[in-house]
């Protein structure tokens, strides 16, 4: 297994079709990256002025602990993204027009949920170069598939980031799917895969690697 080590972040984009992707997708990278000093640039497309809006922005709060976070929720409506694809495209590139990341956390591309594999599409149109992970999301459709990334998790932050997602989304705790077992389920097994305890998994569409002789 062969380990990279990025320079020291300083600015990251985190990206959601729904309230409470990000943090069920990366909630435990946040926790591990962010720091005083490190930009944290969120933007969700659907929840604006709802409840949810409310939660995520109470949760990515909890996720980013030190850093300087600006979070923006859209009010395109859930299961649309293919009817809003101008204004989902013009918020990216709006975004894009006012940071360039060094890291980019967003759905995957080959995610059956049309809203996340519409805006994983869209990402490269706006941000071009720039190093960007695909997290996932485990759900119904059973479509999780190989992982060619993997940050590991201490096991406190796996831990707290599923006390996060069950204090912050009161509105998802009725979901079946919604339990303790289910994130930390996966954390263990995306661990095993890359020698850790736990850990949350990634795709990569384009990775450029810098060797130096």
């Amino acid at each position: 297994m062969i380990g990279l080590v990025p320079e020291r972040l300083e600015r990251i984009v985190v990206l959601g079709a729904h309230c409470d992707d990000i943090a069920i997708g990366a909630g435990g990278t946040l926790l591990t990256l962010s720091r005083p000093g490190l930009r944290v640039d969120a933007l969700v497309l659907s929840g604006g002025g709802t409840e949810r809006e409310d939660e995520e922005r109470a949760a990515l709060a909890a996720f980013c602990p030190g850093a300087d976070l600006d979070v923006t929720v859209l009010k395109m409506p859930d299961g649309r993204l293919p009817a809003h694809w101008d204004e989902a495209k013009n918020a990216l590139e709006e975004l894009r027009g006012r940071t360039d990341p060094d890291l980019i956390l967003a759905p995957r591309t080959d995610d059956a949920h049309q809203d996340h594999r519409g805006l994983a599409e869209l990402v490269t149109t706006a941000f071009r170069g720039h190093l960007t992970l695909g997290y996932e999301i485990v759900k119904w459709d059973g479509d999780l598939t190989t992982p060619s990334a993997y940050v590991p998790l201490r096991d406190e932050l796996a831990e707290k980031k599923v006390e996060l997602l069950q204090q912050h989304y009161a509105s998802q705790r009725h979901r079946p799917w919604y339990d303790r077992e289910a994130f930390l389920g996966l954390a263990r097994i995306r661990g095993i895969e890359c020698q850790a305890r736990y850990a949350e998994a990634f795709h990569v569409r384009k990775l450029c690697l810098r060797v130096e002789g």
